[in-house]
C-alpha cells in the first residue's frame, strides 16, 4: 500500500499512517462498524464512481437499522469521496467507506449514537491482486454447511462488520474443501448467495436469483436485474431450491469487485461453456456501462 495515499477521516484528509483508532474501540471489539465497498472506473471524462448515490443511500440505511447517527450529510460525504478520488490521481479502483465508533468501550452498547466516518481508497491491484479489467475466467464453488444469517436474528440488510463472519466461515470451509467460493442456503434450505457475492443462475434464457429478504440488497444485483430488463432478458426473483444448481445452464456470482464472475464448477458438476452466452452478453454490457460508453446508463457514473 502506498504510504503517500490519503484517507478521508473524520472530516479531513489525513496521511495513510495517521488514520488510526484505539484497539479498544467499540467497533473493533464489538464489530459495530458499517461499511460500503464502491468501485470507480476509468472513463473518457476521467475517473467516475459507479452508482455512488445508491451506495451511500444503503450506507445511511445500515446506520438507521443500527440506530447510528451520521456526523455529516449524505451530500457532504459524496463530495468528500469524489474529492478523495480526484486527489488520489488513480484512474480506477475501489473505495471502502466506514462508519465506526472510535471510543474505548467495554460495553455491548455503543457509548453514543453519533459515529465517525472514514474513506479509504485502493487500486485494483492492491485490493484484488490483479487489474480490474482481467477477472478470472471461471471459479469453483460448493454449497456450504453454514446457513445464511436469518433475518429474524439480525438486520441482514445492514452492511455491518459483525455480519460478515457468516460469509467468512463459509469461504474458509470452501477453501478447505478445495473450492474457491461458497454458496449458502437459508435456514429453510433455499439458495441465497455467496459469502459476500450475489448468486445468479441462467436456465432456458431466464436470469434467476433469490428474492430479497434473506440476501443483501446488493447494488450490483439490482443493477444486473435492471440492465437485463433493458436487454429483453426475462428475470425471476424468488425461492430457489438447491437442485436449481444442477439444472442451470449458466451460473455466476456478482459483486462490486467483479461485476460478473462465472462459475465453472459447483460441487461435482462441471459446466460445459464458461462463461455462457447470457453471462457474456451481460458482461459486455456492464463493461460498456462502467467505462462511460453506454449513454442509457451514463447517469450511474459520478465523475470525480
Amino acid at each position: 500500500m502506498s504510504k503517500k495515499r490519503e484517507v478521508y477521516f473524520n472530516g479531513e484528509f489525513r496521511p495513510w499512517d495517521e488514520a488510526n483508532v484505539h484497539v479498544m474501540s467499540h467497533s473493533f471489539g464489538r464489530g459495530s462498524a458499517i461499511f460500503e465497498v464502491i468501485g470507480f472506473h476509468d472513463t473518457p471524462a476521467g475517473p467516475a464512481v459507479f452508482r455512488l448515490d445508491e451506495y451511500l443511500s444503503r450506507f445511511w440505511k445500515s446506520a438507521s437499522l443500527l440506530e447510528m447517527e451520521p456526523p455529516l450529510t449524505q451530500s457532504a460525504l459524496q463530495e468528500a469521496i469524489l474529492k478523495l478520488v480526484k486527489r488520489s490521481e488513480l484512474k480506477s479502483g475501489f473505495l471502502k467507506v466506514y462508519g465506526f465508533y472510535p471510543e474505548i468501550s467495554f460495553n455491548i452498547l455503543p457509548p453514543q449514537r453519533k459515529f465517525q466516518v472514514a474513506v479509504c481508497l485502493f487500486s485494483a491491484e492492491e485490493a484484488l491482486g490483479r487489474p480490474l479489467e482481467s477477472p478470472p475466467q471461471g471459479v469453483t464453488a460448493c454449497v456450504s454447511r453454514w446457513r445464511r444469517l436469518d433475518p429474524q436474528t439480525v438486520p441482514i440488510e445492514a452492511k455491518v462488520a459483525a455480519n460478515y463472519v457468516n460469509g467468512m466461515v463459509a469461504r474458509m470451509e470452501s477453501r478447505e474443501k478445495g473450492f474457491d467460493y461458497a454458496i449458502l442456503l437459508d435456514t429453510q434450505g433455499f439458495l441465497t448467495e455467496g459469502g459476500t457475492e450475489s448468486l445468479f443462475l441462467v436456465r432456458d434464457g431466464r436470469l434467476l436469483t433469490s428474492a430479497l429478504g434473506t440476501v443483501l440488497q446488493s447494488i450490483t444485483r439490482k443493477t444486473l436485474l435492471e440492465v437485463a430488463g433493458t436487454m429483453g432478458i426475462e428475470t425471476f426473483t424468488g425461492l430457489l431450491k438447491p437442485d436449481a444448481l444442477d439444472e442451470a445452464d449458466e451460473i455466476f456470482f456478482s459483486g462490486t469487485s467483479t461485476k460478473l464472475l462465472p462459475v465453472r464448477q459447483v460441487g461435482d458438476r462441471i459446466l460445459n461453456e464458461v462463461p455462457g452466452p447470457l453471462t457474456r452478453r451481460l458482461s459486455e454490457r456492464m463493461a460498456g456501462i462502467i467505462s462511460g460508453g453506454d449513454g442509457q446508463f451514463r447517469h450511474w457514473l459520478f465523475p470525480a
